[in-house]
């Protein structure tokens, strides 16, 4: 695809954030319409179910590994310089903002994708706890928690400069990836036949992993034709939350892809709900919601940041490149998740609504 005609009309950076937009829409669609959260997949897990949630979990994330991977060996997408990959990685942050970030999510009834997913079809209580998240994110990246993240993130990290490609480190041929992609793949798909999943919320429940994949090559074809260098990411929320925040609070803030991401979620959820008539104004039940929201809002931001990526971005995005710090935090957020459910005795919802 060649991009460089757009580059020369409207420069790279707006080329960048447009290209966040496009993923950030795919997204917001697909998330609203599958009722996508790892929140509900990990508390239906803890108790002992393999129902809906888990099922659309699973055929989200080996979607994303079925495309990203299937790309890289035809040629088409190259994730070795990928932001995730080609830095050193934390185990230390993975292990204790994972754990963090999933005790978080099922205080605050939702990961940070799917509460702002939840924003945008008129949840006020997300639009509450989505705010605390981006500033706490923006705290930890910059701010007063900064050099907090750095120690904990300094305890353990991966050696070599880079993170661990988990491919390579157990020694599997690249077709690996596809393959595993695809058996967690026909394990999704089983399971949404024993729970009568429809195809609707299947083909949706993919994109959303698909969503993953096409940011990933929107931004390997921009790095291949900017001037400048230009970071190959994908879908994550914690640090486009706080760069978010910061665009619209300093008026010097540049453009990039994580600036139109974010507003891509909310129109693209926004749009499927008001369609699919579910745009519903919701607030707090009360005292005692409100408080564990925004406490889990506040794990969520430092955990996120901490483990280098929330559930979307280390969980699905992450995980979808094979970097060895993504799955170990979507590990962690996995036991945090179940953790917390059994410490309040399973009182939570099995999904948010």
């Amino acid at each position: 695809m060649d991009i460089v005609p757009l580059i020369d009309r409207i420069g790279e950076s707006p080329t960048a954030a447009l290209f966040g937009l496009i993923t950030g829409i795919l997204f917001g669609v697909a998330a609203q319409r599958s009722r996508f959260c790892l929140r509900a997949a990990t508390v239906e897990f803890a108790r002992g179910m393999m129902k809906d949630k888990v099922a659309v979990w699973l055929l989200t994330f080996s979607t994303a590994v079925v495309w990203v991977q299937g790309a890289q060996l035809l040629g088409y997408l190259d994730t070795t310089e990928a932001r995730m990959m080609a830095v050193p990685g934390s185990w230390s942050g993975a292990i204790i903002g994972g754990l963090l970030f999933g005790m978080g999510m099922v205080l605050a009834r939702g990961c940070s994708g799917r509460l702002l997913v939840l924003a945008a079809t008129g949840n006020l209580r997300s639009v509450v706890s989505g705010l605390i998240f981006a500033v706490v994110a923006q705290m930890s990246l910059t701010g007063w928690l900064a050099p907090l993240r750095d120690k904990l993130a300094a305890l353990w990290i991966t050696g070599g400069g880079r993170n661990m490609d988990l491919l390579a480190a157990a020694h599997l041929p690249r077709e690996a990836g596809l393959v595993i992609g695809l058996i967690i793949a026909l394990i999704a798909l089983e399971l949404s036949r024993r729970n009568n999943i429809g195809w609707s919320r299947l083909v949706f429940a993919s994109g959303v992993g698909f969503a993953a994949a096409v940011g990933y090559a929107l931004t390997y074809t921009l790095s291949q034709s900017a001037f400048d260098p230009v970071q190959i990411e994908s879908l994550t929320f914690t640090g486009p939350s706080a760069n978010t925040l910061m665009f619209f609070l300093d008026r010097n803030a540049a453009l990039e892809f994580d600036v139109g991401l974010v507003p891509g979620v909310v129109i693209g959820s926004m749009v499927s709900a008001i369609l699919a008539k579910e745009f519903t104004v919701q607030g707090f039940d009360g005292p005692t919601p409100m408080r564990n929201a925004m406490i889990g809002a506040v794990m969520m931001g430092f955990g996120g940041m901490l483990a280098g990526g929330c559930a979307i971005g280390a969980g699905v995005s992450g995980g979808s490149i094979f970097a060895g710090t993504a799955w170990l935090a979507l590990f962690c957020m996995w036991i945090g998740g179940m953790t917390m459910d059994v410490v309040m005795g399973g009182r939570g919802q099995p999904a948010v609504v």
